[in-house]
């Protein structure tokens, strides 16, 4: 038994991992065999499944003392489930690969499994399988599997000029959250605990409990990818790696120019405390802070928008991204730059 009783991964070895993990996912109707065999089985009633991967490592993705396990599990389900969103689907089920260090207390694991399991439940989606192996470091490698019900995929190559673009979602918290995390602002977010620091002020804890939640648990939009798909939407995405960056992709798939009106993206009065705080543009976080995984997307000129869908800018003749009265060029996060 591991010092201190502490049981750890190590403690049960592999197949009894798998069996607590498979213990704590009931299996929903999109699946026909969960876990326990070579492979599962899911239905797939459309005749396509649409499938989206990451891969998540600590240190550079998250980090164990910024993020509980259950932080981590939904932080890394939702990130593959918005994907599957993005493309005008319903997710059905997610596959995880994990790579767990020998001595990861059993009570983490249990957390993150936990976390994913109660994402997937607000998309009505299953974990319906994956493989566990040791490793150094936490490394998580998720797939996302969706359903279409019938309609065309959404994909980054339909817009056209003379249409419009809008959001869904919120921008720039998780960027605020991930700032104040590393400026040193690691108490617990209003997820963790209803408590604030001593001598910190009602206001400090709304905005850096929100925000350090926002980081830690993105909140995807999930019902406004089907929504958009049957709205006419011409092409989508969600912003994980900042909107500049994102509608770029939009901008270089479709051969057109996204102009982006900065009016149309007020800042939250959080982010603006936060920002007078550190010292930071609070309209850099939105335009370009990721992993809040808010969508966007382009639509006919005559579409009706129904809330949460705000319009933020057009499509126009030209190439790559304009901001309306920012010259500087601005980007977005790049795994392999920052």
């Amino acid at each position: 038994m591991h010092k201190g009783c502490v049981i750890t991964v190590g403690d049960l070895g592999e197949f009894r991992v798998i069996r607590r993990i498979s213990g704590r996912l009931p299996q929903g109707a999109a699946v026909l065999l969960g876990p326990g065999d070579d492979a599962a089985i899911l239905k797939a009633p459309d005749g396509r499944v649409v499938v989206s991967t990451d891969l998540l490592i600590e240190g550079r993705h998250f980090r164990r003392d910024w993020s509980s396990g259950y932080d981590i599990g939904r932080k890394a389900a939702a990130q593959n489930l918005s994907d599957i969103v993005a493309m005008g689907a319903d997710p059905t089920a997610i596959v995880v690969g994990l790579g767990l260090p020998g001595d990861a207390p059993t009570d983490w694991l249990d957390a993150l499994t936990d976390g994913f399991r109660d994402e997937c439940a607000l998309v009505e989606a299953t974990v319906a399988g994956g493989d566990i192996a040791r490793s150094d470091i936490v490394v998580l490698g998720v797939t996302a599997l969706g359903d279409l019900g019938g309609r065309a995929p959404v994909t980054r190559s339909g817009a056209r000029p003379g249409q419009i673009v809008a959001i869904a979602g919120r921008l720039g918290h998780a960027a605020a959250g991930l700032a104040l995390l590393q400026a040193g602002r690691t108490e617990p977010g209003r997820a963790d605990t209803g408590q604030v620091e001593p001598g910190r002020a009602e206001s400090s804890r709304e905005y850096v409990g929100r925000l350090v939640d926002a980081h830690r648990r993105p909140e995807p939009p999930y019902a406004c990818g089907p929504q958009a798909a049957r709205l006419g939407a011409t092409a989508m995405l969600d912003v994980s790696d900042g909107l500049i960056q994102d509608v770029g992709h939009i901008a270089a798939a479709s051969g057109v120019r996204i102009s982006l009106d900065p009016d149309a993206l007020p800042v939250p009065a959080i982010l603006a405390e936060a920002a007078a705080e550190l010292g930071a543009d609070p309209l850099e976080w939105v335009l370009t802070g990721g992993d809040d995984h808010a969508l966007a997307a382009t639509f006919p000129d005559d579409v009706r928008l129904p809330p949460p869908w705000r319009i933020v800018g057009r499509v126009t003749e030209g190439e790559g991204v304009q901001v309306t009265g920012r010259s500087e060029t601005m980007g977005g996060w790049d795994h392999f730059r920052e």
